[in-house]
């Protein structure tokens, strides 16, 4: 081949890639969501009570591991106390916070008989203040949320009765939404986890493997957890972490939309940077910890997501690739002038298919958040803002896990976070 054709041909490949890729994925995305949104998800009956649906009321242990989190902590045991499940246990664990986190802790406890309350002396990481929580939990289902989610009342019930149908399942996890929506950052992150959480769950769920469960709620069964050896300390997610370690043991692990809570994300180009930066690092060290055993055989049911995981960390470097190529276009040979910053047909027809996979995933979460599609125009900015941001922390997430020593304790530091609203305010 020679050099021209060569260039050609390269540049030809990258273009192809970055447009075709996530243009196919949108529509299976769509596909599976609402498929899932008629065959599991009774849109109807949103307000049915779940409690009278289980087959029994067994004791569930709500796990809270918090860092710094005194702006928020209150309003997160409260709203937990309001639970509609009437058998339940709250152990949260201080770990080493700089802020006044554990002594509201400790005057929440006075109050609430059903609060217990573990302090780290120093930053531990999140990983090890779960497995603190767990090891100390009566329960036989544990569920894990932030220190910033309030809860809905109904969470455990929905969540509840899938680990109590089946007891393959392994976990269960739930449906946040966005609490922090006063700036463009924050409204377009409405749509993304509708569009990009939401749907990508309800299509795993179909295919019967998750990528992960959404560490701000989820639900586990303390059988599995034992099985697998708890969470590891060691990874920047540890979400994504058990998850893959749950299903390569055998165990399922399920998505349960009407179990809502909501949560407090950055609002700030930093803080959202950080944030993304680690769930890329996260990602990249699961799938270089479990390729071995995903490859085999006898876990070809993880082939998908592994596959599709793999072709998306393939896409930020085409990406990156692209826009670099574009930007040393003046000085590229005659036959590289095919690369440039202008998208033409392409960009226009995969903005529309963005789009689409924005309203397609606010009709149906809107079912389960007030106005939900007001934010829509909101998300025209989804793909030049967070696809660029998640290319970069992609591309670098690689060389960050490289570099990162084996065996390093992953500790978490204090969450930048956009100004907390009302706990009324939350599903506005």
């Amino acid at each position: 081949m020679s050099p021209d054709t060569f260039g050609t041909t390269l540049t030809k490949w990258l273009f192809d890639y970055v447009f075709y890729y996530p243009f196919f994925m949108a529509y299976v995305w769509m596909a599976g969501g609402v498929a899932h949104a008629l065959v599991f998800e009774r849109l109807r009956n949103r307000r049915l009570d779940p409690l009278p649906l289980l087959p029994e009321l067994p004791l569930v242990s709500v796990v809270v591991p918090c860092r710094n989190e005194a702006m928020a902590i209150r309003d997160v045991i409260e709203q937990l106390m309001r639970t509609r499940y009437p058998n339940y246990e709250v152990i949260a664990v201080n770990d080493g916070s700089t802020d006044d986190t554990g002594a509201i802790l400790d005057s929440l406890a006075l109050s609430y008989p059903a609060l217990r309350v573990v302090h780290h002396a120093t930053n531990q990481g999140k990983a090890v203040a779960l497995n603190t929580a767990a090891l100390l939990a009566k329960g036989e289902y544990i569920l894990g949320i932030d220190g910033d989610a309030l809860v809905d009342p109904d969470a455990i019930g929905w969540m509840l009765r899938h680990l109590l149908q089946s007891d393959n399942v392994g976990a269960v996890t739930g449906n946040p939404r966005i609490r922090t929506r006063t700036t463009l950052i924050g409204r377009m992150q409405v749509g993304e986890f509708s569009a990009t959480i939401g749907l990508i769950k309800r299509s795993q769920h179909l295919f019967g493997r998750l990528f992960t469960v959404s560490g701000v709620l989820a639900m586990f069964r303390r059988k599995a957890l034992l099985d697998t050896e708890f969470w590891s300390p060691d990874v920047m997610t540890e979400d994504i972490d058990v998850s893959w370690k749950l299903q390569l043991a055998g165990w399922t692990i399920r998505f349960e939309p009407r179990a809502l809570c909501w949560i407090l994300m950055p609002e700030t180009v930093r803080g959202l940077y950080q944030q993304r930066q680690r769930w890329a690092v996260g990602g990249i060290q699961t799938l270089m910890r479990y390729t071995g055993r995903v490859l085999r055989p006898t876990h070809i049911k993880m082939w998908p997501i592994y596959i599709e995981y793999l072709a998306s960390v393939v896409w930020a470097y085409a990406m990156f690739l692209v826009l670099a190529l574009a930007i040393v276009r003046p000085w590229l040979p005659p036959d590289w002038q095919f690369v440039g910053f202008l998208p033409e047909w392409h960009g226009m027809l995969l903005g529309i298919t963005c789009m689409l996979q924005m309203f397609v995933s606010l009709w149906i979460d809107r079912h389960y958040d007030k106005r939900l599609l007001r934010y829509f125009l909101w998300t025209i900015w989804y793909p030049l803002a967070f696809w660029m941001i998640n290319m970069f922390t992609t591309v670098l997430a690689i060389p960050i896990t490289l570099l990162r020593r084996p065996g390093k304790r992953a500790l978490w530091e204090s969450p930048e976070r956009g100004a907390v609203p009302s706990p009324g305010a939350s599903n506005d």
